[in-house]
C-alpha cells in the first residue's frame, strides 16, 4: 500500500520524525520547534497578552490562545496520620521561596522540572496571595499534584493554617497519602523549618464503630438474609472477620480491610454521623476511630478528603472538615456530579420498612407499624407508575407522600430528643432516628417541590427503576452552582484542577456549573455553551482560568481517527459495520486495545463477536474485578480489554500494552435521563444552548477522559479511534473535538491501519 503524505512515522522507536514519504503537514512543522513558554499571543480583540513564562498568558477577559481567562468581579477572600503539628512545633523560621521548594520537591521524587508544572505552582501561589479563585487544566504528565501541593504546604506552614485537598477517586487519595505527601514531607522539612504534616479524612461511615463492635447497639436486620439461610451465613462470616480485624487495626478505615466486605456487612459495624451517639456519651468515645481521624485532621497542615465529604461540609451547618482557609479540588471535572449526589434524596419501600423495624425497638409498636404501612403504600404507588421524570404527582402519589410524612413525623416525635438513658437504648434510638428523620425531610422536600410550578422548581423529581431493583422516588437539585458559589467560593480561596476542564476550548462551560461568572463578552454560537451575557454583579467571585498544557507532543504522538464512513449508531446494539471496523483496527494493532463502550450490552456484544474473529485474547469488564482485568491487560500486549464507564476514567497503562483506544459512540447521556433532560430544558428556556451545555458537556468530559487513557508517559504513541461519524458530520462536532488534546487527525481507514501496523512491528 502507498502511504499518503503527512502521515506520522512511528517506525522510529525513539523520536517521531518525518521521513521522505511521510511528511508532517505544514501547520504542524511550522510550530514543531516553538516553545509555548516564549509565546506572546493576542486576544480576540487584538490586544497583546502578558506572558507569565512557561506558556501562561493572562488577558483582560475572554478565552485566549494562551489558554488563560481572567474573570472580573469581587474577590472572596482515623486518619492515616504522619505525625501531628501542634502549636508547640510550629516554627517562625521563614520557609524557602516557592521556586526553591519546587526544585527540592521535584528532585526528591526523581523527576525533572516542567514548564507547565512551574506555571501552575506560581498560579496557585498567586491565588493564595490574592484570594482569587483558580481553575487549572493540567494535562497528563504535567505533575500537577506537586504543582499544587508545594505552594499549599508552604502556605499552611507559614500561615499556621490547614489546606484541604479534595479528590473524586480513592486511587488519587491513595497516591497523595501513600506516595506524594510522605516524600514531600521528608524532602521539604529542612527548607520549611519543620516537617509538614498531613492526614486523610473520610465520612464517619468509612470508619469502624467500636460501640457496635462491643455490642452496645442492636444489629441491623438484613432484608436478603431474613429469608435466605446461605445469605445469613455469609453475612455472619463477614461480620466475624471484621470483629477479628477490629483488634488489629490502628485506623478502623474500611479501605485498609483486605479483602473487603460487602456493604450489608459493613452496615452492621459502622454508623453515619447522624446515627452516632457522640463521643461525649459513647462508652468507647475516647478510642473512636472517626474521632481520632478528626483530631488528626485538625492538627494537620494538609487534609486529604473526597468530594462527597467536601459537599457535606458545604451543605451541613455543622462543619465536618477542620477549620481551613483554602481548598484544592483535584479531579474537578467530577465535582458537580458528586455534589449533586450529596444534595439529593431518595425514598424507597425497602428503606422505609427498614427504618420502621428500627423504630419498633424504641417506640410503641403501633407507631412503628404506621410507618411500615406508609412504606408499603408508597412502594405500591411507585410500582404502578411509569418510571421517569415527574411533572405533577398523581393523586395517589401525593396521598402516599403525605401519609409517609405524617407517619415519619410521629416516629420522630415518639423517639424524642436526647435524654438520660443507657447506652444500648440510646444507640437504638439514634439508629432509628437518623433514617426516619431523613425520610420525613425528603417527603417534605418532595411535597414542597410539587407545590411549585414545574418551570420554577429548583429540584428535579423522578421515579427510578434500574437494574431490576424495586422502584424508588428520587430528588436532586436542578443545579449546584448557587450552593458552591455561596458555601465554597464565597468562604475560602479555591483551586480547581484536572486534565479536563476547558471544554470546547473554554473554561466557561464548567465554570457556569460551579457558579462562577462566565466571560464578560459572550459570543453566541451554535457550538458554544455561552448563549447570553450575564448581568453584572459586583459580588461575583473573581477567578482565573489557566491551561498549562502537557509535556506530551500530541500531534507527534497520537492520531485521532474518526470513522466517518460508518453509519450513525443505532439503539439495537453495535451494527455489523462497527464490528467489522473494530476487528480490522484490533488486528492491525496486534491487540493492545482498550475498548470504551457506552453500555455493558455493547461491550459484551463486541467481546463475544471479536473472540470468534481474533487470534488475540479479549477481556470484558465484569468477568473479574476491574483491577485484576487491568493488571492482566497491562501484562500482555496482545490482550484487549473492553468495558464501560469506570474504564473511561480508571485505566493507567503506559507503554506498549495500550496503543489503541476505541470508543463506539459519542457518550451523550440517555435522552430519558431525568436530571440531564431537566437541566437541558431549563437552560434552553433561558435562551441558552441546553443541548451543548448539558449533553455536550457530559460527552466532552467523557471523550476527553477516554482519550486521556492513551498517552500516559512521554514515550507512548497510539491511536484514538471514534467509530461514531457524528464527531465529523454533526454541528456540535467542533465543540467536542475542541475538548480533546490536539492529536493529528485523519478519517482514512487505510492511514490509521497502516500506522497501527507500524506501531505493532516496532513493538516487536
Amino acid at each position: 500500500m502507498n502511504v499518503p503524505a503527512s502521515v506520522p512515522n512511528w517506525s522510529v522507536p525513539d523520536v517521531f520524525e518525518p521521513d521522505g514519504t511521510e511528511e508532517l503537514p505544514p501547520e504542524l512543522t511550522s510550530n514543531a520547534d516553538s516553545s509555548p513558554a516564549s509565546l506572546t499571543v493576542e486576544s480576540p480583540g487584538g490586544s497583546k497578552q502578558r506572558d507569565l513564562g512557561n506558556g501562561a498568558a493572562v488577558s483582560g477577559s475572554g478565552p485566549t490562545a494562551g489558554g488563560v481567562e481572567r474573570r472580573v468581579g469581587k474577590g472572596s477572600g482515623a486518619a492515616k496520620s504522619t505525625g501531628t503539628a501542634t502549636a508547640g512545633n510550629r516554627t517562625d523560621v521563614e520557609p524557602a521561596d516557592l521556586s526553591t521548594l519546587l526544585s527540592v520537591a521535584v528532585e526528591a521524587v526523581g523527576g525533572s522540572e516542567r514548564d507547565g508544572q512551574t506555571a501552575m505552582a506560581e498560579a496557585v501561589d498567586n491565588a493564595i496571595a490574592s484570594g482569587e479563585h483558580l481553575a487549572v487544566q493540567a494535562g497528563t504528565g504535567t505533575g500537577k499534584s506537586l504543582a499544587y501541593l508545594v505552594p499549599a504546604i508552604r502556605h499552611a506552614v507559614t500561615a499556621h493554617t490547614t489546606v484541604v485537598v479534595s479528590t473524586a477517586t480513592i486511587a488519587l487519595q491513595r497516591q497523595l497519602v501513600d506516595r506524594d505527601l510522605p516524600r514531600l514531607a521528608d524532602a521539604l522539612a529542612d527548607s520549611l523549618g519543620r516537617r509538614p504534616t498531613f492526614a486523610i479524612l473520610k465520612g464517619r461511615r468509612n470508619y469502624l464503630c467500636l460501640n457496635r463492635i462491643h455490642g452496645n447497639a442492636p444489629d441491623e436486620p438484613d432484608e436478603g438474609a431474613l429469608f435466605d439461610a446461605f445469605a445469613a451465613s455469609s453475612l455472619e462470616r463477614e461480620v466475624r472477620r471484621v470483629h477479628d480485624w477490629a483488634s488489629d487495626t490502628e485506623t478502623g478505615d474500611r479501605d485498609e480491610l483486605v479483602p473487603g466486605v460487602s456493604e450489608r456487612a459493613w452496615r452492621q459495624v459502622s454508623v453515619t454521623g447522624n446515627e452516632c451517639l457522640g463521643a461525649h456519651r459513647c462508652p468507647v468515645g475516647s478510642d473512636c476511630f472517626a474521632e481520632q481521624a478528626r483530631n488528626e485532621a485538625g492538627r494537620a497542615d494538609i487534609v486529604v478528603t473526597n468530594h462527597a465529604l467536601l459537599a457535606i461540609d458545604a451543605l451541613d451547618d455543622r462543619p465536618v472538615l477542620p477549620e481551613h482557609d483554602m481548598v484544592v479540588v483535584d479531579e474537578a471535572h467530577d465535582l458537580v456530579d458528586r455534589v449533586t449526589t450529596a444534595a439529593g434524596g431518595e425514598l424507597s419501600g425497602n428503606a422505609i420498612k427498614q427504618a420502621a423495624r428500627k423504630c419498633g425497638r424504641a417506640v410503641e409498636e403501633e407507631i412503628a407499624d404506621r410507618l411500615n404501612e406508609a412504606g408499603e403504600g408508597l412502594e405500591f404507588v411507585l410500582g404502578e407508575t411509569e418510571p421517569g421524570r415527574l411533572g405533577e404527582p398523581s393523586r395517589q402519589l401525593a396521598a402516599a407522600l403525605s401519609g409517609l410524612r405524617d407517619a415519619a413525623a410521629a416516629c420522630v416525635n415518639a423517639l424524642g430528643p436526647e435524654q438520660r438513658e443507657d447506652v444500648e437504648s440510646g444507640s437504638a434510638r439514634k439508629l432509628a432516628l437518623a433514617p426516619t428523620q431523613e425520610i420525613q425531610d425528603t417527603a417534605i422536600r418532595l411535597l414542597d417541590a410539587f407545590e411549585e410550578p414545574e418551570q420554577d422548581r429548583r429540584d428535579v423529581i423522578w421515579i427510578s427503576a434500574e437494574n431490576n431493583r424495586p422502584p424508588s422516588l428520587k430528588v436532586a437539585p436542578l443545579g449546584v452552582g448557587g450552593l458552591l458559589r455561596e458555601r465554597l467560593f464565597g468562604q475560602r480561596t479555591t483551586v480547581l484542577t484536572s486534565a479536563t476542564l476547558a471544554l470546547g476550548g473554554s473554561f466557561d462551560t464548567l465554570a457556569s456549573q460551579w457558579g462562577l461568572p462566565p466571560q464578560r463578552e459572550a459570543r453566541p454560537a451554535t457550538d458554544t455553551a455561552t448563549a447570553q451575557e450575564p448581568t453584572s454583579d459586583e459580588s461575583e467571585p473573581s477567578w482565573v482560568g489557566l491551561d498549562v498544557g502537557s509535556p506530551f507532543d500530541y500531534p507527534r504522538s497520537g492520531i485521532l481517527y474518526v470513522a466517518r464512513h460508518l453509519p450513525k449508531p443505532g439503539r439495537d446494539g453495535l451494527p455489523d459495520a462497527y464490528l467489522d471496523e473494530l476487528t480490522e483496527l484490533v488486528t492491525a494493532a496486534g491487540g493492545r486495545t482498550l475498548g470504551l463502550f457506552s453500555s455493558m450490552r455493547a461491550a459484551r456484544q463486541a467481546s463475544e463477536q471479536l473472540r470468534e474473529r481474533l487470534s488475540t485474547p479479549v477481556l470484558c469488564q465484569g468477568e473479574d474485578s476491574t483491577s485484576q482485568l487491568v493488571d492482566s491487560f497491562a501484562k500482555d500486549p496482545a490482550t484487549s480489554l473492553f468495558g464501560t464507564l469506570s474504564l473511561w476514567q480508571g485505566v493507567d497503562v503506559p507503554g506498549q500494552s495500550l496503543q489503541l483506544v476505541v470508543m463506539d459512540r459519542i457518550p451523550f447521556p440517555r435522552p430519558d435521563d431525568p436530571l440531564a433532560s431537566a437541566r437541558q430544558q431549563a437552560i434552553s428556556a433561558r435562551g441558552g444552548n441546553g443541548f451543548i451545555t448539558v449533553a455536550g458537556t457530559h460527552a466532552a468530559l467523557l471523550l476527553a477522559q477516554g482519550a486521556g487513557r492513551l498517552l500516559r508517559s512521554a514515550g507512548d504513541r497510539g491511536v484514538i479511534a471514534i467509530l461514531d461519524p457524528r464527531l465529523s458530520t454533526a454541528r456540535y462536532g467542533g465543540f467536542l473535538r475542541a475538548s480533546l488534546p490536539p492529536f493529528w487527525n485523519t478519517e482514512s481507514p487505510d492511514v490509521v491501519r497502516g500506522a497501527l501496523r507500524r506501531l505493532d512491528e516496532a513493538a516487536g
